[in-house]
């Protein structure tokens, strides 16, 4: 209980961290922002596109990586394992 609280409070000053360091960029080419805004000022739908699409590349390697690493973990956990330790010290000498 204590160690799961203890992750809790980690994320969360983690994101407070993160989240006063945002700052507004503008990142598009010249030409994407004219056609965004012209598009969105005359009501047609071809910002909401280019906002999935945005949010399609930005999400692919996040679960490309999840997938990698879950076929990792069930791939080589261990079930079962014996830890069989000698009673006796071990001299290093």
């Amino acid at each position: 209980m204590i160690k799961c609280l203890k992750i809790i409070l980690i994320l969360f000053v983690c994101s407070l961290i993160a989240g006063t360091f945002i700052q507004p960029v503008k990142a598009q080419c010249a030409m994407c922002t004219t056609a965004v805004e012209t598009n969105a000022q005359s009501g047609k739908t071809t910002t909401n596109g280019l906002n999935n699409g945005i949010m399609y590349l930005l999400a692919a390697p996040y679960i490309a990586v999840a997938a990698v690493g879950y076929i990792w973990y069930k791939k080589y956990r261990r079930k079962n394992v014996v830890i069989d330790m000698r009673d006796e010290r071990l001299h290093l000498n």
